[in-house]
């Protein structure tokens, strides 16, 4: 039963799945979706999608958007270590993490400061400086956070390898490419020393993006 994950190598969603995917080892064919391409997204995939976005999934006749949704999933559906504690109270801790990080830190660590301290840049267009500086304080207090929910151990939940870790490492990967981003992580020892930890894994190192 063919599993498949629609989407781009360079989306910050669809790495989170893709490392799910790999943490469970589970054989999947990635199908290029680009939503930057100069013609939009493919017709077709709207059936998948139907706002457009990348990652889409499909196993086994079951369709799946949203990210969250897709990695919960696969952690449920295939054998593996678990990437969810069984625990409440601790799952608990680690859906909110991921909740936080969807809707604070990826707007303000990657569209407010890579995007515009990096990409931008790269492409010959100037950075919005104020941008930049509204996103500093809400990265940092993102940054802050994590750092207090973190349980003692290499891992966000602790000793335990959870979605949150999953879900926090690529929007990381962008972040800290801006000289913000890389300052503010040196500044926390704790998330340092799990980025040190998470940019190790097998699962990260084999969805870097080629693009």
């Amino acid at each position: 039963m063919t599993v498949r994950l629609y989407g781009a190598d360079y989306s910050v969603y669809v790495r989170i799945a893709r490392m799910t995917l790999a943490e469970k080892g589970v054989d999947h064919e990635l199908v290029p979706v680009d939503v930057f391409a100069p013609g939009g997204i493919p017709e077709w995939y709207r059936e998948l999608h139907p706002f457009g976005r990348i990652p889409a999934f499909e196993h086994d006749g079951l369709r799946l958007f949203e990210t969250a949704a897709i990695s919960r999933y696969v952690d449920d559906a295939f054998a593996g270590p678990a990437l969810q504690p069984a625990d409440a109270a601790r799952r608990a801790v680690m859906n909110q993490i991921v909740g936080l990080l969807d809707a604070y830190a990826y707007r303000a660590m990657v569209w407010d400061i890579y995007v515009e301290r990096v990409s931008r840049p790269r492409a010959g267009h100037a950075s919005d400086e104020a941008r930049i500086a509204a996103a500093i304080p809400v990265a940092r207090t993102c940054i802050d956070t994590l750092a207090a929910l973190k349980a003692p151990g290499p891992w966000l939940l602790g000793d335990q390898l959870t979605l949150a870790d999953l879900h926090a490492a690529p929007i990381f990967a962008y972040f800290i490419k801006a000289p913000e981003g890389a300052s503010m992580l040196e500044a926390a020892p704790s998330m340092r020393d799990w980025w040190q930890a998470i940019s190790a894994r097998e699962s990260f190192v084999t969805t870097e993006s080629t693009s």
